[in-house]
């Protein structure tokens, strides 16, 4: 991976608030009950209405959550599809990956 697009990924989680959805977004795909290691989102796994979550969770506005979900989207660190009214996110596991291993 470029330099380049280590520095998105780190600008985008730089912010607090992107790193908390992050945070949840993972520990809702990735981390299996129990807290066992697993792969990230075995399966292919997803975490259906995120938005709708990280809303309830968070004293922050749709429209402010929703541009913290498009900077982790452009910094590659996650994919969102829309399934009628709920959104359908993914962690992008190459990119935790990458992450791993540019602290190796």
């Amino acid at each position: 991976m470029k330099l380049s697009n280590y520095s998105k990924i780190f600008k985008a989680l730089s912010n607090e608030q992107r790193l908390n959805i992050f945070m949840m977004v993972y520990k809702q795909c990735c981390v299996p009950k129990g807290g066992k290691e697993s792969s990230c989102c075995p399966g292919g796994g997803s975490v259906r209405g995120a938005f709708t979550k990280t809303c309830g969770c968070m004293d922050l506005s749709k429209s402010t959550i929703s541009h913290h979900f498009k900077e982790l989207q452009n910094a590659g660190l996650i994919t969102c599809e829309r399934e009628g009214q709920t959104f359908r996110c993914r962690i992008n596991e190459e990119a935790v990956d990458s992450i791993k291993k540019f602290f190796e």
